[in-house]
């Protein structure tokens, strides 16, 4: 065996390491998630997280790998949420409330977290209109708008392990939430108006307040989406005065409960 062969064969091995310790990894990944739900602690626990990239970077400080290092180290920790999320979410996760209820927020954290896809509707149709959601409202009305959102659904209900984030109005049609419980299961975020009110008050991309951003304005607009929204959930949130990570636990908490887990 001259040389060459020698270092493949040394590579090979490396290899073989390398699948056998990827393989544990993700076991113990396993183990942790049901420790976790036996003993009815936190899914969410970024400070470990942090204490574990603190750990690799001190192992690797002024190693001439490091960068390379670090970034399979990125994709691992990809792969580990991914696991997570299929072990907790057998299907998508559909994200609905009134403006400002903090839908976009907690769906990019969730899906940063799970390494979930994400899915914005309304940048969806946005993008696939190549017209800003006020330019839709005002060139082609509202019931076309409606509509688009109605199709979309329709396409992502036979997906899995997405977070949907929907418009204010998506849930307002029964059609709507027919789709979206086919693979889904629908989280209702809310707040107080004068919450919703101080988050959406400097936005120009609400077409339904033209005119009245108001707290009042706002009161009765919920109000009078409230029922539907109630009926369409299969879990609510409460939103105000908390942290994101606060948010995204209850939700978790909830659906596993849900889920009997």
């Amino acid at each position: 065996m001259n040389d060459l062969e020698m270092y493949r064969e040394q590579l090979a091995i490396c290899d073989d390491k390398i699948i056998d310790a990827l393989v544990e990894r993700n076991s113990i990944v396993e183990k942790i998630m049901a420790y976790k739900e036996t003993y009815g602690m936190p899914i969410l626990q970024p400070a470990q997280e942090a204490k574990q990239q603190h750990r690799l970077e001190e192992k690797l400080r002024d190693n001439k790998y490091q960068e390379e290092i670090q970034d399979v180290f990125q994709r691992i920790l990809r792969n580990s949420r991914r696991i997570q999320a299929r072990k907790l979410f057998s299907y998508n996760i559909v994200l609905i409330g009134f403006m400002g209820s903090g839908k976009s927020t907690i769906s990019d954290y969730l899906s940063t977290v799970f390494d979930m896809k994400l899915v914005e509707m309304d940048q969806v149709i946005a993008e696939k209109e190549e017209m800003s959601i006020p330019d839709i409202f005002a060139t082609y009305g509202e019931e076309y708008f409606r509509n688009l959102e109605t199709n979309l659904l329709k396409e992502l209900q036979t997906g899995q392990n997405c977070i949907i984030s929907c418009g204010g109005g998506v849930a307002l049609r029964q059609e709507n939430v027919v789709e979206m419980k086919k693979n889904g299961r629908v989280v209702l975020l809310t707040a107080s108006p004068e919450t919703i009110f101080e988050r959406v008050k400097d936005s120009n991309d609400r077409p339904i307040l033209d005119g009245n951003k108001n707290v009042e304005f706002i009161a009765g607009l919920m109000e009078q989406r409230r029922e539907k929204y109630e009926a369409a959930a299969d879990v609510v949130v409460q939103t105000d005065n908390k942290t994101i990570v606060q948010i995204c636990e209850e939700l978790i908490s909830k659906l596993m409960e849900l889920d009997g887990k």
